[in-house]
């Protein structure tokens, strides 16, 4: 049984560092300014010419409110029409991508985040996908995973069903907590029947997957009033829930100066709410799929790492690895091939850009062959909890132990420590320290040293 989790306090204190979160390797913090678009559009004829399948992620950045804790690339306004000029550099963007691919290759998987993408007015929604279907060979056979994440104080009924009719049939909604003093905290206020009201349309509507997603260490929450919003989100029953540790990180994000540092739990408390969630989830049938991430057991995440078959990309978990992600919108990122890329993150430079015909690409990296060799190891570590050293030895021309001879002192420490297990063939990520594998995979990033430490959310 791949999620069993075993709770040790004093191993998590020794081991909680902060790392990254792995949605990419190397991550994002190692971009430069030296990849232009003419990288990006050569690896799009790389990838037009092997006519490999497509992951399609579309950032929409308008919020009408402000929440406090969001760490996102976002504009807040309550201003509708700004959404205008913002879709008309996105759908240039799209066509100027979609001419260098073939029409051949499906979009398998599609994801619009934020922001807020149901910001967008319910035309404004339809043009997008009809651009969308025009220039990419988007299925209509429901068989893609096609999500969106959903503020349920920005979607009704008619939302739900407009979503379903445009092909989209999965949602990830935005919870966070539920009880009214933390809410009022953060500046998000959404009761339990808003929610409850998406969730039961989703269900009516058809819609093959329900995400929510929770944060514990914000403003006055305690271990006790946390658990009882992970009672009601229970009750819910999702298919898919992420937990995520808040971060709190006010010089890099201007919003979160606005909470109030003496309202925060402490690192106890956090920990205190960490272990009552997995009792929680795990009494209730879900598993642990890794990070933050669980799933009831017949979903297809938990499925693809019974069957060590789960990857990761910038979109997390993921089934969907095997395809060029292309990024369209302000801040967007894509992985082609090689190949990262990022979209620039100031909004009026991304139009502006656009505007003269040229792609916004701001930065990115290529992968060297140590890249190559060192993302392999830490997807197979943080997707399957276990690297069989002959896979990696065959894939990459190697011999493991003498490769990775400079960190095998910490390996061995961390084997002695019982985080995992280490054998001349083979680590397996034990259950003592499956909540802890960023910090196994941190051994094995090569830049992790030259930046600080501070740039990241801790473990746990």
């Amino acid at each position: 049984m791949l999620d069993a989790i075993r709770w040790d306090t004093d191993l998590i204190r020794r081991y909680d560092l902060a790392g990254p979160r792995y949605t990419s390797y190397p991550t994002a913090v190692q971009f430069h300014s030296q990849i232009s678009p003419f990288d990006l559009l050569h690896a799009l004829r790389d990838s037009r010419k092997a006519v490999r399948p497509l992951s399609l992620y579309v950032h929409v950045p308008f919020c009408a409110n402000i929440c406090y804790y969001c760490a996102c690339n976002k504009v807040i306004t309550k201003d509708r029409g700004r959404a205008l000029p913002y879709l008309q550099r996105l759908e240039q963007e799209i066509q100027l991508i979609a001419c260098h691919l073939d029409p051949a290759q499906k979009v398998e998987q599609l994801h619009f985040g934020g922001g807020t993408p149901t910001f967008l007015s319910h035309d404004e929604l339809r043009q997008l996908m009809a651009h969308l279907r025009k220039h990419f060979n988007l299925l209509d056979d429901d068989s893609g995973d096609y999500g969106i994440e959903i503020d349920p104080r920005e979607a009704d009924w008619s939302t739900m069903g407009l979503l379903r009719e445009l092909g989209f049939n999965r949602v990830s909604i935005g919870l966070q907590d539920l009880d009214p003093a933390v809410q009022r905290a953060v500046n998000r206020l959404q009761s339990l029947e808003e929610t409850r009201a998406v969730i039961d349309a989703a269900r009516t509507l058809q819609f093959r997957s329900i995400n929510i997603d929770l944060i514990y260490g914000l403003p006055k929450q305690t271990p006790e009033n946390f658990a009882r919003t992970v009672d009601e989100v229970i009750s819910l029953q999702p298919d898919r829930l992420s937990v995520f540790n808040y971060a709190h990180l006010p010089d890099r994000f201007m919003p979160q100066r606005r909470i109030n540092i003496n309202e925060l739990p402490t690192p106890a408390q956090k920990l205190q709410m960490l272990q009552h969630t997995i009792e929680q989830l795990t009494a209730a049938g879900y598993r642990y799929i890794g990070m933050d991430h669980f799933a009831l057991p017949d979903d297809e995440l938990a499925i693809a790492q019974e069957e060590s078959t789960l990857q990761r990309n910038f979109q997390g978990y993921t089934t969907h690895g095997h395809c060029d992600l292309i990024g369209l919108g302000v801040s967007a990122i894509s992985h082609i091939g090689d190949l990262y890329c990022q979209n620039s993150s100031d909004l009026n430079q991304y139009q502006n850009t656009l505007a003269s015909a040229q792609l916004a690409t701001s930065r990115g990296l290529s992968c060297n062959a140590d890249d190559r060799l060192r993302r392999a190891v830490i997807q197979q570590l943080i997707c399957n909890f276990s690297l069989e050293f002959a896979q990696i030895e065959q894939a990459f021309n190697i011999d493991f132990q003498g490769y990775f001879g400079e960190i095998w002192p910490q390996l061995q420490g961390m084997a002695k420590d019982g985080l995992i297990e280490l054998t001349s063939e083979s680590i397996t990520v034990l259950p003592a320290g499956r909540l802890l594998v960023r910090s196994v995979c941190m051994v094995f990033d090569a830049y992790l040293e030259q930046h600080s430490r501070q740039r990241f959310s801790r473990v746990i």
